[in-house]
């Protein structure tokens, strides 16, 4: 017994010293990038090899968020928190609203246009990028916000997956019961229905705030003057080619994209389980 304890031990310890190194490996990049934020701009791309900064350099946040072309960071970061908010609800609310209908609601070929919802999951974005902006620009709708945050109104295939898992598990006699009292659709949609599908609200809301915080081709494609900008397009334009580009204030600000995403997803992190692990599940 003591042997095979002592191997139990010995196996523990050789697990976790190959986790800690793989996860090392893998967050490494990360961790570069932050001591590289406060390093000296001309030494980031000649010291790859030296993670900590000789002297440390506060100013390159100063220089950083002053931006460029007399926009400062604060333009960019506003930009992006509201592309990115009003992105996340009408995207989590929305496809709510169309698993609703999906899951309690009959009507004529119900089964076909879940299966044809499904089937966008797997069409290439690249594919609409033409399309959407031929639309768009026909509307008038470019260099505004509007066709970035406007299409996540109309639900997201994944999302409407996700939480149809979800709510699959509530049992109808809920429903009924709450018809029973004189309950309308629209009361056990939003007293029922939503109060119990909240974690994997939340879920999405996550997701969905990380990818459009992050959405870099469609700032691209439909802003573009630099009043507009958000952080992604404001990051790009750090680096120029034809001159010499600011590293380290570069790296500084991408830093700070970064705050947001890590507070939302130490606060939340518990919903992405919960939302995951109970999807699917019958009650």
């Amino acid at each position: 017994m003591i042997k095979i304890a002592t191997k139990r031990k010995i196996n523990m310890v050789i697990y976790h010293i190959l986790v800690c190194g793989f996860g090392l490996v893998m967050i490494y990049p990360l961790i570069w990038m932050i001591f590289s934020s406060f390093k000296e701009s001309s030494l980031v791309m000649t010291t790859v090899t030296q993670l900590f900064p000789t002297e440390w350099k506060l100013s390159n946040y100063i220089t950083g968020w002053k931006g460029f072309g007399g926009i400062s960071f604060a333009t960019f970061f506003k930009n992006s928190f509201i592309i990115t908010i009003l992105s996340t609800i009408g995207g989590v609310v929305s496809s709510t609203i169309v698993v609703f209908g999906f899951s309690r609601l009959k009507f004529k070929g119900r089964s076909i246009w879940f299966m044809l919802m499904l089937l966008t999951m797997m069409m290439p974005s690249q594919v609409l990028m033409i399309p959407q902006y031929i639309i768009f620009n026909k509307i008038g709708w470019v260099n505004t916000m509007l066709p970035i945050v406007v299409p996540e109104w109309f639900g997201k295939a994944f999302f409407i997956f996700l939480v149809m898992q979800f709510i699959s598990g509530i049992p109808r006699e809920l429903d009924e019961a709450a018809r029973i009292d004189g309950c309308s659709t629209y009361k056990i949609f939003g007293k029922i229905i939503v109060p119990l599908v909240r974690p994997a609200m939340v879920t999405c809301a996550i997701f969905a705030f990380y990818w459009k915080w992050d959405d870099y081709m469609s700032s691209l494609i439909y802003l573009n003057s630099p009043t507009k900008f958000t952080v992604s397009i404001a990051l790009k334009n750090f680096t120029d080619p034809t001159s010499v580009s600011d590293y380290g204030a570069m790296f500084a600000m991408c830093v700070l994209s970064l705050v947001p995403i890590i507070v939302i997803f130490l606060l939340l992190q518990k919903y992405i389980v919960d939302g995951i692990a109970t999807s699917g599940l019958k009650g």
